[in-house]
């Protein structure tokens, strides 16, 4: 449940957290609609972890419409990113620049959406027009002076724009918003069962993004490329190349043998090679259409399954052009061999290419005579987006919930961050003791003692913790999946002991556990991490398996000193014509890399001139010679300068 704050310093927030503009009907006035890519500022007085999730929510715009966004470079319009009181925005394009308000207990993905949609021009769910169809007001048990909160608007002030009314909308109030009693809803919806469901802070509905795409005429999104969930005889244009005999075939799902789609419901397809059959060694390649990049960064994920020879092998391609405009050079990616598991399994398939290329699948028979089934994949999807580094796949869990009791947990593998962390969760099925929530799940985050800890950086504060449970729905525009991230801090002490710090070397902070045959820290975590009916509302369990995603990395450190630097590159980008105001931001633009390649050397993802020059356009100076002139003269790497995870396109200066 999220209760939006009331300005502490009295200002009047329409709805609880919008600011009106001047005329009233942002929804239906074109001229309040954004151009895109959206300029954004993320202010000093953001705290690190909601930069972070700023940008993870501009990530899923990117991936489910065609808004997109860019660091500010002087434009009249924008949207500045601040820590205000509470969680507000405009509603619509001001044409003079504006802020989003991401204050105390804010700083949540969904919640950063929420507030995004009101600046792209919606109003909350429960205020249109035929809302009294669907919801109940009950205004006695509004607090005095929040009626206004609820106000519905009529046909000339918002435009539902020809979609159903929405109790999965990322902006329908939940059913304590401004209540006076916290036991007592002050909305309810007309349908019982969706009374748990409004004021879901998960991600988009699938009606928000008809909408949000319908309003900026969306044809396609940005990051998407390509999926399949072979539910339909054309299996998404992929194309079966000819090689010795073997072939993928399209196969429809019995009991015992299901596709990972349809699972539970009804029998669904999935492609699957028999490998009981014919000869080792025996393959088939299946291949996606040419598919057309627009960014360098990919992601290939699919669940695949094998059940036939020990021997299998399912080996990841990719096709791509040659330098005269076919696609023909093969690069292979990964092999999955046979582990004696049989249930389906998720891959996550980093890899980059520019130009135009063909993923493919390709099946090798191990030993025919030794084979009970063979090899399956289903719902594929590639985005042009970074895959998740650790995965934590938890298998039976309706067995792990019918089998514990609160405070009961378990413990995931130990996982390894890109700088050498090693950390580990801990979930606890039922809540943590401490916990007064009931019908919740709770994690805690540990780090873990490993041979690197004498070369990390102790304590390992400004480092993002990012836990996200995967919503397995087989079209990913439309997962839901939850995502919830904190940010170490290098001072804070470990619960109840004054004079030790919680992000110290865990065999300082922590004590051994056989689990891990290492030393865990304390843990940190939520205890309102998932409930029991999120789990299946949404698609979080499938086959009986949950999948959380497991993140930390050092992002948010150079959030903080690489953000859009008012006193350096405006100077530099505006001077016209002057000489000397381009050499002192070109000065300017050098000494502050210097410092960071010195201060802060990171691993790399991508050459020094696509992280510095895409965002700072001033094409008469050839800043590429002289900051990697610069950079060689003093002995540092361009790639010591960026900063981790997140592609180029989305570091600010």
């Amino acid at each position: 449940m999220v209760v939006y704050l009331i300005s502490e310093t009295g200002r009047k927030l329409f709805e609880g957290d919008i600011i009106l503009p001047l005329e009233r009907n942002a929804l239906r006035n074109s001229s309040y609609r954004w151009k895109f890519p959206i300029p954004y500022i993320l202010a000093d007085s953001l705290d690190l972890n909601a930069k972070g999730v700023i940008l993870q929510a501009f990530d899923m715009f990117r991936l489910k419409s065609c808004v997109d966004f860019k660091p500010y470079e002087g434009e009249r319009t924008y949207l500045k990113f601040e820590k205000l009181d509470g969680c507000w925005s405009y509603v619509g394009d001001l044409q003079s620049g504006q802020t989003v308000s991401i204050g105390e207990r804010c700083d949540y993905k969904a919640i950063v959406e929420h507030e995004l949609l009101h600046a792209l021009g919606f109003y909350h769910e429960q205020s249109r027009t035929d809302r009294d169809d669907y919801v109940q007001i009950w205004w006695d048990e509004i607090i005095e002076g929040f009626a206004y909160a609820f106000d519905k608007h009529n046909d000339s002030f918002l435009d539902d724009l020809n979609t159903p009314y929405d109790y999965e909308s990322v902006l329908h109030y939940g059913p304590y918003s401004f209540n006076i009693n916290s036991s007592v809803p002050s909305i309810t919806t007309k349908i019982p069962e969706f009374n748990e469901i409004i004021g879901q802070r998960l991600d988009f509905s699938r009606i928000d993004l008809l909408r949000l795409n319908r309003m900026y005429n969306c044809t396609s999104s940005l990051t998407f490329l390509d999926q399949c969930s072979f539910e339909y005889i054309n299996i998404c244009g992929m194309v079966q190349i000819a090689q010795d005999g073997a072939s993928w075939d399209h196969t429809l799902g019995k009991p015992g043998d299901e596709d990972h789609t349809l699972v539970g419901s009804c029998a669904g397809y999935f492609m699957h090679l028999n490998t009981k059959t014919g000869h080792a060694g025996q393959s088939a390649l299946l291949e996606s259409r040419i598919l057309y990049p627009r960014r360098k960064e990919k992601c290939l994920q699919f669940f695949y399954r094998l059940n036939g020879s020990p021997q299998d092998k399912l080996v990841i391609w990719i096709r791509k052009d040659d330098g005269t405009g076919n696609v023909r050079r093969m690069e292979r990616l990964h092999t999955i061999t046979a582990d004696g598991e049989h249930h389906w399994k998720l891959a996550s398939i980093p890899f980059s290419v520019k130009n135009k290329f063909r993923y493919g699948f390709q099946g090798i028979r191990g030993e025919p005579a030794t084979s009970a089934g063979g090899i399956a994949i289903d719902d594929t999807s590639l985005t042009e987006t970074n895959c998740p580094t650790n995965v934590w796949h938890i298998r039976n869990f309706t067995s792990l919930l019918n089998s514990t009791s609160k405070g009961d947990y378990i413990v995931s593998p130990v996982f390894n961050s890109s700088e050498g962390y090693a950390f580990a969760l801990q979930l606890y099925p039922h809540g943590r003791n401490s916990s007064s929530y009931t019908n919740y799940m709770g994690i805690t985050f540990h780090l873990c003692s490993s041979p690197n800890d004498g070369l990390l950086e102790w304590p390992a504060g400004h480092r993002q913790v990012i836990l996200s449970v995967l919503d397995q729905e087989a079209d990913i525009i439309h997962r839901m999946s939850l995502s919830l991230s904190f940010t170490t801090d290098p001072k804070q002490l470990v619960h109840g002991i004054n004079d030790t710090l919680q992000w110290d070397k865990p065999s300082i902070t922590g004590s051994f556990s056989s689990s891990c045959n290492c030393y865990m820290s304390p843990g940190v975590g939520w205890n309102t991490f998932l409930t029991h009916r999120e789990l299946h509302w949404k698609k979080f369990l499938k086959n009986d398996s949950l999948f959380i995603f497991a993140d930390f990395e050092g992002r948010v450190l150079y959030y903080q000193n690489l953000h859009w630097n008012r006193g350096c590159v405006q100077p530099l980008c505006s001077a016209k014509g002057s000489g000397e105001g381009k050499k002192e931001g070109q000065s300017c633009l050098v000494q502050r890399a210097a410092r960071l390649a010195h201060a802060h050397p990171v691993r790399a993802t991508c050459e020094m001139a696509a992280f510095i020059f895409p965002h700072v356009r001033c094409p008469k100076i050839n800043f590429q010679d002289s900051l990697v002139g610069h950079l060689r003269a003093t002995g540092t790497s361009g790639e010591q300068l960026i900063p981790f995870y997140y592609s180029c396109d989305e570091l600010l200066f």
